[in-house]
């Protein structure tokens, strides 16, 4: 065999990513008074009559995912209570933080309850509203070879911007236009050994995301253009989610 047919043999098809991890334990204080008795991702999108993760669940489970580790915090017994009453599509398990570990502290501690420690897994926030194809995802992080890829959202500014000329004429107002930069969309494809790269206590956006950059394994996947993708962090994102979902905005990609 030539070295020419060599470099063109076809790469192994990307693995199938069947279980996933949803960050639920953080406090929601800019979601109060919704979060004064129940955690974040039971939060309800207005008109949708599910809560944030019941969302999180169907769309992970439409992507051929099926089995979920939740890890809570804050009202834990709340969200385990709605799991052991919902109809879910999935397995779902929950761990549960007893003492705060940061971010990157936390997808380590909920990584390790998965039940296949050898395969790839997604992740995403507790408060991501979303819908676009994981797997397409999957296969950009398989093909890049890389140990753990983000989904980077261009949110829109929440300001009207002003266009202007070189002489300074204003030539154009533009209401919520998209940002010239791209964020961290809070979901991620990890594979099998970035969990030993992750901090038992802290951010990994700060420790091993860096490092992967540096070594040029961690890739960005940016999401498709028309995609909804909304953070619901504060009251005032569910006041606009629920306008966008009565404009159609996001009827198409929310069940």
């Amino acid at each position: 065999m030539t070295a020419d047919s060599t470099s063109h043999r076809p790469q192994p098809a990307a693995p199938v990513v069947t279980q996933a991890v949803i960050l639920a334990g953080g406090q929601g204080s800019r979601l109060r008074p919704y979060t004064d008795d129940r955690p974040k991702p039971l939060v309800e999108i207005p008109g949708t009559g599910t809560p944030i993760v019941g969302h999180q669940l169907a769309w992970l489970a439409e992507e051929g995912v099926t089995d979920v580790v939740i890890s809570c915090g804050h009202l834990a017994e709340v969200l385990q209570e709605w799991l052991d009453k919902a109809d879910l599509p999935l397995d779902v398990r929950t761990v549960v933080e007893t003492e705060p570990l940061g971010r990157g502290g936390g997808l380590k501690y909920a990584s390790q309850a998965l039940p296949r420690p050898d395969e790839p897994w997604y992740a995403t926030n507790g408060d991501i509203w979303t819908r676009f194809s994981l797997r397409d995802m999957a296969a950009f992080h398989h093909e890049r070879d890389a140990i753990a890829t983000l989904a980077l959202a261009r949110p829109r500014i929440p300001w009207g911007a002003v266009e202007t000329d070189q002489f300074g004429n204003v030539l154009d107002f533009i209401e919520s236009p998209p940002s010239p930069f791209l964020i961290n969309a809070g979901l991620y494809v990890f594979s099998p050994e970035f969990r030993a790269l992750l901090p038992d206590v802290g951010d990994h956006e700060r420790t091993t995301f860096p490092q992967l950059a540096r070594s040029k394994r961690l890739a960005g996947y940016q999401l498709p253009q028309g995609c909804y993708w909304r953070a619901i962090d504060t009251a005032k994102d569910l006041t606009e989610a629920a306008k966008e979902l009565a404009s159609g905005a996001g009827r198409t990609t929310i069940a």
